[in-house]
Parts: C-alpha cells; sequence; structure tokens
C-alpha cells in the first residue's frame, strides 16, 4: 500500500468499527434491562455513529471517487467493511454486551489517545473531540464489568462466560501489521505496540477488580476484519442496517 492507500484504510478500520459497534448497541432499544440503561446504550451508540460520519467524511475527500459517507455505510458489503471482528459479535446477555463494549472502548481510548497528537491535523481534530466520549464509555463499561463479575455468583459466572466467549476475538486489539507500522512510523497515528500495552494493562486492571480470569492470549486465525474476512455474523447485521438504503437507493424525506 501506498502512504494514502494506508491512511484510507484505517480510517475505514475506525469508521466501520464505530458504526457496527453502535448499530449493535441501537439493537437494545426497547429491550434493554432498565430505562436508565437503555438511554444510557443509546447515547453511546449515537457518539459511535456520529464518530463513524466523522472518519468516513474525511475518507470520502481521501477517495475522491464521487461517494459519500452515506455510500460507505450503506453500499458496501460485508467483504469491504474494515470493523474488528469484536464488534460483529451479537449482543447475547447484558455481560456479553458489556464485556463487549469495555473491550473495545480499551482499544478505542487508547487508539485516539495516540491519535489526538496526529501530524494530520483533521485525524488530530476528529480523535480529539471523539476521546472526550471514549473516556466516558470506557469508564461506564469498565464499572460494569466490575459490577457484574464481583456481583452476585449469577453475575460472575455470566461476565466470566462473556469473557471466555468473546476472547478469541481480542487479538486484532493488538496485533500490530505493516500499515499500522507505517503510519506510526509517519506520525499519523500513534505507536501501536503502547496500543497494545495500554490495553493489556487496563484489561488485566478491571479483570483483576472484578475477579474474573482471562484466558491465555488470543492468536490470529483465518478471520480478519481488516482484510474482510469477517464472521458469520455481519452480513445480518448489514442487511437490516443497510436495507432501507438499498430497497431505495437515494431516497429522501
Amino acid at each position: 500500500m501506498n502512504p494514502l492507500d494506508d491512511k484510507i484504510h484505517w480510517l475505514l478500520r475506525l469508521g466501520d468499527s464505530a458504526l457496527i459497534q453502535g448499530q449493535r448497541l441501537c439493537e437494545w432499544c426497547g429491550h434493554a434491562p432498565a430505562i436508565e440503561e437503555e438511554l444510557a446504550l443509546m447515547n453511546v451508540g449515537l457518539d459511535l455513529i456520529g464518530q463513524a460520519r466523522n472518519w468516513y467524511e474525511y475518507a470520502v475527500v481521501l477517495l475522491a471517487d464521487g461517494r459519500t459517507a452515506d455510500d460507505l455505510a450503506f453500499r458496501r458489503d460485508d467483504r469491504s467493511f474494515r470493523n474488528l471482528l469484536l464488534v460483529e459479535q451479537p449482543n447475547g446477555d447484558y455481560a456479553v454486551t458489556m464485556a463487549r463494549q469495555f473491550f473495545y472502548d480499551a482499544w478505542h481510548h487508547a487508539a485516539l489517545s495516540g491519535m489526538a497528537a496526529s501530524r494530520d491535523e483533521h485525524i488530530a481534530a476528529i480523535a480529539g473531540k471523539a476521546l472526550k466520549e471514549v473516556t466516558y464509555h470506557l469508564t461506564r463499561s469498565a464499572e460494569w464489568v466490575q459490577r457484574l463479575g464481583d456481583g452476585t455468583e449469577l453475575s460472575h459466572q455470566r461476565m466470566c462466560a462473556a469473557v471466555e466467549r468473546l476472547w478469541r476475538f481480542t487479538f486484532e486489539l493488538t496485533e500490530v501489521d505493516d500499515a499500522q507500522a507505517r503510519l506510526a512510523a509517519s506520525g499519523i497515528i500513534g505507536n501501536p505496540a503502547q496500543r497494545a500495552e495500554a490495553w493489556n494493562a487496563t484489561v488485566a486492571l478491571v479483570c483483576e477488580k472484578a475477579t474474573v480470569p482471562l484466558p491465555a492470549p488470543a492468536v490470529p486465525n483465518y478471520l480478519s476484519g481488516r482484510n474482510g474476512l469477517h464472521t458469520e455474523h455481519l452480513g445480518p447485521l448489514l442487511a437490516e442496517m443497510q436495507y432501507l438504503q438499498r430497497a431505495y437507493p437515494d431516497a429522501r424525506w
């Protein structure tokens, strides 16, 4: 990849991950365990969807192929999405949702922290604004992991089961690929090795407080969100999310 392709790929990684995680959270609308939680989940989901739009709008400037941010969200198939495998996993029970959110938030916070000082002023501005929101997201999801993990016997069992269920997808949160290394060397993103260390440290600390044991580090497999090789869960999610645009292309209110 050339430097521009590396940057576009990274912007899509950020935008797609935020969009898909936001979509998953919004699936709780009308189903959350309490009205306060429903409002909180919707607020976090809308934060992420707003962040996704910001990344997409910068990506389309660099792509310069006539596509819009909406095209990137609603007119690509699953093989074109670059989101983390973690965020496409189904909601499950509330322990699964909050464990997924926490793992993602810990990665997201570390990634944004590294980009807030980017040499690319657009990336730095988007990351700086998003970091304020994601700091709250991380605080909230970490508290839920601790509350459930160190709560009742049943909540502890469910949080342990949630971590075990999602852990296989966390390898992407600490991997350092060649494109990330090039972007870091150019000052576009932060040091990916430091991001991985921050993720590991945050997860270890919170799970220790939650009395939730962590499995051995996850290892890569044939799946790869950055290469468009997703789990079976992304296709149905996109089918629902993209239905209106695909059924009525370019429809306007």
